[in-house]
């Protein structure tokens, strides 16, 4: 297919044409790059009118059942289109991944409304995949007005997902231990709303004292620049109980942010660190493409492994060759 075919599929909604859009973009082939490049120049002046929401939880808070029923919410109750970018780990030692969410999201899944997409991290860090920020636009332009990034779970890394999204959520469980000791202190700086999840039949009176503990705790930090104070709430996914006052939650803060001005200020931070992350992925992949470094390489990756040669002394040897600024005045 042609740019201009796909820029047409995307804008009509085609779902199918989407989905290719998307792989396009994904692709690590240097053929698809110009053509990714067209089909995003396309469809941009039709970008950025989405809520953008990340999640992310500690491991086993039932982050896919969540959106599954947070997104089901939105498509029969309020008549929403709504796009999840759920990114599962890959491998590293086989660079695969399982790309099973499309599965545990069984009912949002059969919604004309809805759409679904996995995506491999390929030990992407941040806990999403290298191309989410592209895909976002693919899907606003569609005409989905909720994207939902689901991230691979909580850890050091966790936090890229906040650089693309206006509302960050952590879900959480109670009765996992320590809980607060479990929590990065990145992460709860970083975040917009807290939920307790799985609040249903005995574990219900738990997850409220969880949820007191957790309000009590973000009280301990400063202030947000912003002048938003992140709620914690309680919600069943099963049941559905809490569910819509976790959604007015997402309203309540989106205006309060356009109307303090933090909302477009945090877009612009957005587009700036987008910005910087295509200049990393474009060094990288010329240092990786220069015939002196892809010459050298393979043995100086040997000698660090064998234990021959500090990974500093390599890394500087094999930079050394590369003066892209140099070559390009030759």
């Amino acid at each position: 297919m042609s740019a201009e075919a796909y820029v047409d599929g995307v804008l009509r909604g085609d779902r199918v044409v989407l989905a290719r859009a998307i792989t396009v973009i994904e692709s690590e082939l240097p053929s698809d790059g110009d053509l990714a490049e067209r089909v995003l120049e396309g469809v941009l002046p039709r970008s950025g009118g989405s809520r953008r929401i990340g999640i992310t939880g500690v491991p086993g808070a039932g982050k896919s059942t969540f959106i599954d029923t947070l997104g089901l919410h939105l498509v029969r109750e309020h008549g929403e289109k709504v796009a999840v970018l759920s990114i599962d780990p890959s491998s590293p030692i086989s660079g695969g991944s399982i790309l099973g969410d499309k599965t545990r999201m069984e009912r949002l899944s059969m919604e004309e409304a809805a759409f679904i997409r996995p995506s491999p991290s390929k030990c992407h860090l941040g806990g999403v995949a290298r191309r989410t920020r592209e895909t976002i636009l693919l899907c606003e332009a569609a005409g989905f007005r909720n994207v939902i990034v689901e991230t691979v779970g909580v850890g050091q890394s966790e936090t890229a997902v906040r650089s693309m999204t206006d509302y960050f959520l952590l879900l959480m469980i109670s009765g996992a231990g320590d809980e607060l000791q479990g929590i990065k202190r990145g992460i709860i700086e970083m975040i917009d709303g807290m939920v307790i999840n799985k609040a249903d039949g005995d574990n219900k009176p738990r997850a409220e004292r969880a949820r007191v503990e957790y309000s009590n705790a973000l009280h301990l930090f400063p202030m947000s620049p912003d002048g938003w104070s992140p709620k914690v709430l309680t919600c069943s996914s099963l049941t559905g109980e809490g569910v819509p006052e976790v959604w007015e939650s997402v309203l309540e803060h989106r205006a309060q942010m356009k109307a303090n001005g933090h909302f477009h200020d945090r877009r612009r931070r957005q587009a700036l660190n987008w910005m910087q992350e295509l200049i990393s992925l474009g060094l990288e992949a010329q240092f990786k493409s220069d015939p002196q470094v892809s010459a050298r390489l393979p043995l100086m990756t040997e000698e660090v492994r064998r234990g021959h040669m500090s990974s500093f002394s390599a890394a500087r040897e094999l930079l050394a060759l590369f003066h892209p600024a140099r070559k390009g005045s030759e």
